[in-house]
């Protein structure tokens, strides 16, 4: 099967140790959709100093129920439209922009998600970010082509237990690669 052909919906982007981009360096990112379109995905590791509550608070939705993990980073998904919200999320819901990326697995864009949370009845697994990471169409095959990122099965413990800090490197072992021996050039890991 040729590597254009390929669905990456549901998989982690997983940056090569040599990529030298500061917005993707050892990048893990959920890809939420892949097709003919292009791809979209969200960097799962990048915490940024912004607590979820104040987030909450900040757009006028302060929690009316206590939160699980009032501290929970929002992240820094991405650098295409880092001003609008995402919430990637274990299970199906009423809500009213979400994209199901798996039988498990939704991103939901729009505010009813996080009103339902701070009520105390949203997803209970969850992460929030701003932004996302995008490729045009043939753009990420492309980078897969000059061995920019490894691919490898989502995980919901790497998306939803593991510390951030810890996604990458387990990622790597998910593959059964020791990331301190890979070459970056293609052809040769």
């Amino acid at each position: 099967m040729s590597i254009d052909n390929v669905n990456l919906t549901h998989q982690f982007l997983v940056a090569m140790p040599e990529l030298d981009d500061p917005r993707f360096q050892r990048a893990v990112i959920y890809v939420f959709r892949h097709n003919p379109e292009g791809a979209a995905g969200i960097v799962i590791n990048q915490p940024s100093e912004l607590p979820f509550d104040q987030l909450l608070h900040d757009i006028r939705l302060p929690p009316l129920k206590p939160l699980q993990r009032p501290n929970q980073p929002v992240l820094h998904g991405g650098p295409v439209h880092p001003e609008l919200g995402f919430v990637l999320h274990q299970g199906q819901g009423p809500w009213t922009s979400t994209l199901q990326s798996s039988d498990n697995i939704g991103i939901t864009h729009s505010r009813d998600i996080l009103d339902a949370i701070s009520q105390g009845h949203g997803p209970s697994d969850f992460l929030v970010s701003l932004g996302y990471a995008g490729w045009e169409p043939g753009q990420l095959e492309e980078e897969l082509a000059a061995n920019v990122w490894l691919t490898v099965p989502a995980s919901d413990d790497v998306l939803f237990h593991l510390p951030y800090e810890a996604r990458w490197e387990a990622s790597m072992k998910h593959l059964g690669l020791d990331w301190h021996h890979l070459s970056h050039e293609v052809g040769h890991a």
